[in-house]
């Protein structure tokens, strides 16, 4: 059985209950993170399509609330089809919750560009990653607590960590190319960061792994090293709570993302028809295969109740078979299962991601949106840094001067600009380098 009170609790206790709470510890943090500055400001991050091309498509936001009510559905079914072992594990729909909701906060302006232009940005001082932002938000800078941020229970903070390794040790045997003369001539694929934690959080990050035994510490912290000198290093393993989120995110991500670019007609019928319903075909899933070519009807139907039930039925199709299962890796239960979906159905969520992400996230006017949303940011970071305490508002100033290094200082910088939505980022940049007339628009 899962020790409910060593995982439910948090670093800093808090003092007088309030009257006639009889929450649980995950109600209490899906609470605080729904609460959060940072949860709102993802209503104006982009998920796939940017901000303010339509009000149709999903954002971060959005996306988030999806990728939550997902994870319910999958901890129901795995309660119905293995009770004994969600039981013993202690699954909990507001933990999924809770971890859902959290998982993309850390996520700067402008999406991956913006993660590479940070990431170039504080190469020299520790690096940027979302994900790592995220744990930072969680743990220091929302200000739920004078130094725990929004002082989570531990598994949920568990739950929130994909990446279980620090971005310096990641990346320590990786070779950048030189820096370029010009923004402009920075190349995304060469920047891209490892996926990992920051220094700054390794003592919030040892708190929560604290309970585990040395071995699960040790495997839990395995990492995969890259061949490639041009490659970061990846971390192996990950929570149960955490399987199950990521399992969310791609169904998400997959199937709903894919409804907006339906939507917004930027996918070819025959290219959907060639890549999608034909592998589908080939697969010969029960169900899945047998509905491939009225899917595809359904989808590109222009009656909306008919795509509709037809993403319904896709999302319903990837949440049923999922099971969960044993590595015979670790001592503790909530390291050693894990959730996952069978090698064919694996196979078929794959192709719809590799579809979304060749058909929409790579189309050019997509990676267009993406360039100019870098060359924001990377501007933006050099002037902050540059004039911090001429420039930074008065909170962070006051955070940059309290700060006792460099490398601080800069984190500092890359917490304000990353917590920027995509349309103050844009106004922010409009306010510092365009005439007084010029707006957004004219970017």
């Amino acid at each position: 059985m899962v020790d409910i009170v060593l995982w439910g609790k948090r670093r800093q206790m808090r003092g007088k209950s309030l009257d006639g709470d009889v929450r649980t510890a995950f109600q209490r943090d899906k609470a605080r993170i729904m609460h959060a500055a940072s949860f709102r400001r993802l209503q104006s991050k982009k998920q796939v399509i940017g901000v303010g091309l339509n009000d149709f498509y999903r954002t971060r936001l959005t996306h988030s609330l999806e990728a939550a009510q997902i994870s319910t559905g999958i901890v129901t079914q795995l309660r119905k089809n293995q009770t004994e072992l969600t039981e013993m594990l202690d699954l909990d729909e507001y933990l999924l919750e809770a971890i859902c909701l959290a998982h993309d906060i850390g996520h700067p302006p402008f999406g991956h560009g913006g993660e590479v232009a940070l990431h170039y940005m504080m190469l020299d001082y520790g690096g940027f990653e979302g994900n790592g932002q995220t744990f930072r938000i969680l743990t220091d800078l929302e200000s739920y607590t004078e130094h725990h941020g929004m002082n989570l229970s531990r598994r949920t903070l568990l739950g929130v960590i994909k990446y279980p390794g620090f971005i310096q040790t990641l990346d320590k045997n990786r070779r950048y190319p030189d820096k370029p003369k010009k923004f402009t001539q920075l190349q995304s694929d060469h920047w891209t960061p490892p996926k990992g934690l920051f220094e700054e959080e390794k003592a919030a990050y040892n708190w929560v792994v604290s309970v585990m035994s040395a071995d699960d510490k040790r495997q839990f912290e395995s990492i995969i090293s890259s061949n490639d000198i041009a490659s970061p290093s990846k971390t192996k393993f990950k929570s149960v709570d955490c399987s199950i989120m990521e399992l969310a995110d791609d169904i998400a991500y997959a199937i709903h993302d894919l409804e907006d670019a339906l939507v917004m007609q930027m996918i070819d019928r025959l290219a959907f028809n060639e890549e999608i319903t034909h592998a589908l075909l080939k697969l010969n899933i029960d169900g899945l295969s047998d509905a491939a070519v009225q899917l595809e009807s359904d989808l590109f139907s222009s009656e909306s109740y008919k795509r509709k039930n037809a993403i319904g039925f896709l999302v319903n199709a990837f949440i049923t078979p999922i099971r969960l299962s044993g590595q015979d890796t670790f001592n503790d239960n909530i390291l050693e299962y894990t959730a996952s979906l069978p090698k064919e159905y694996a196979t078929a969520l794959n192709i719809f991601k590799q579809f979304v992400f060749t058909h929409v996230i790579s189309k050019p006017q997509m990676q267009v949106m993406n360039f100019r949303g870098q060359q924001v940011l990377m501007s933006l970071f050099e002037v902050f840094a540059n004039e911090p305490e001429r420039l930074l508002p008065q909170k962070t100033k006051k955070r940059w001067q309290q700060a006792n290094s460099t490398s601080a200082q800069m984190r500092v910088v890359a917490d304000y600009i990353s917590g920027m939505t995509d349309q103050y980022a844009h106004k922010m940049y409009a306010d510092l380098f365009l005439p007084k007339s010029a707006g957004i628009t004219d970017l």
